[in-house]
């Protein structure tokens, strides 16, 4: 792909066995860590973070994201962050937007003429609708070095097999693996 073009990116945090949350979505497992001396050390978050031009995001995710935002601070800084509900939900951020149409017209119409890159970050029904849709460019998954056993899985939700390619993969000092792969569009 090349690099002035639009990428839409699926980005998730799981634990090795493919949790993204525990049943009472908290995260603190997010913590865990484990020294791999081979592991390189990670990008400048601040900087990676400016990178991103748009979130999307579902109304879920949005709001476990505004609890959190009291301990911890609004993670999405001034970059526009799309939640996609039917519900009407608390705007506590002028950056942030409702949208509860087409998919493909959000995407097509709004995101595209507008920003490059976009990441969505929330949720395993979300994530499958916007790849049944064929909207989505890659998918990157950091997994952490936990087994939890038990919680919200990531890919439960997926109705269609989807081919990848492994476009890059890196393991990290704090022994977190980032797997980032193309999706295959027929």
């Amino acid at each position: 792909m090349k690099p002035d073009s639009f990428i839409l990116t699926i980005h998730m945090v799981a634990s090795l066995d493919g949790f993204i949350a525990k049943k009472d979505n908290s995260i603190s497992w997010f913590e865990t860590s484990s020294l791999y001396e081979k592991g390189v050390d990670g990008q400048d978050p601040e900087e990676f973070l400016k990178s991103i031009d748009c979130y999307i995001m579902g109304s879920k995710t949005y709001e476990h994201a505004l609890e959190l935002s009291k301990t911890y601070g609004w993670p999405y800084g001034d970059t526009p962050t799309i939640v996609l509900s039917k519900r009407k939900l608390p705007i506590e951020k002028k950056n942030v937007a409702l949208y509860s149409g087409d998919l493909n017209l959000l995407v097509h119409e709004k995101l595209k003429p507008n920003f490059k890159k976009v990441w969505l970050t929330g949720g395993p029904t979300l994530a499958n609708d916007f790849i049944s849709l064929k909207l989505v460019d890659e998918i990157r998954l950091s997994v952490l070095p936990i087994i939890l056993g038990d919680g919200k899985p990531f890919f439960n939700q997926i109705i269609h097999e989807q081919a990848l390619h492994l476009q890059d993969v890196s393991a990290y000092k704090n022994g977190m693996v980032e797997l980032c792969y193309t999706i295959k569009k027929d």
